[in-house]
């Protein structure tokens, strides 16, 4: 096959040469309006054709691949004297994957326990290309299968107005939760 991004022949879908120049994280920060800190590996606008193959066939690989790169990296590096769980935000599969699950699966570390299936939307309402305002008068409204432990990672792909993750991070909050901070793959702020 051929390297999607320079097009020589590859034995994966993004060459080791371009995953080095083209895929190597960088850390991008902001804070939700709780204060909480979000963490982006990189800027929407450098992977924004890969993260388009998110409800494709090729998306299952691209984001196997991002994660490895940059989720994992984080998880290896990630150091603290407690027990932390994972939880992507709506990790219901669409298509045949679901592209934050692939995200949280490569948390999974010594430090970081991974759940599937903890934190789910009850509306399927989609926030592609819709104003901030449109994403705060239909929320998500999440349901959080109840867990014991307390410090919590949330995960997401992509970081637009923070509505999503605002949510999401306030429900397991009222749930005596603390959510740490939030990593997603790309930040849309970040242009």
């Amino acid at each position: 096959m051929k390297c999607l991004l320079c097009h020589e022949y590859s034995l994966w879908h993004i060459c080791t040469s371009c995953q080095k120049i083209f895929l190597t994280p960088s850390l991008y920060k902001r804070k939700l309006n709780n204060g909480i800190e979000v963490i982006s590996f990189y800027k929407y606008n450098e992977i924004k054709d890969l993260l388009f193959t998110k409800h494709t066939d090729l998306g299952y690989y691209i984001y196997n691949l991002l994660a490895k790169n940059s989720f994992q990296k984080f998880a290896e590096e990630f150091r603290v004297d407690f027990k932390v769980v994972s939880l992507a935000v709506d990790d219901n599969p669409k298509g045949n994957y679901s592209h934050t699950a692939i995200l949280n699966k490569y948390l999974k570390s010594k430090q970081i326990q991974v759940k599937h299936k903890h934190l789910r939307a009850k509306k399927t309402n989609t926030y592609s290309g819709k104003s901030k305002s449109y994403r705060i008068l239909h929320p998500r409204d999440f349901q959080l299968k109840t867990f014991k432990e307390k410090h919590i990672i949330l995960v997401d792909d992509i970081i637009t107005t923070g509505t999503t993750l605002l949510e999401a991070s306030n429900l397991l909050q009222r749930q005596n939760k603390e959510v740490l901070f939030c990593l997603t793959l790309a930040d849309v702020s970040q242009e």
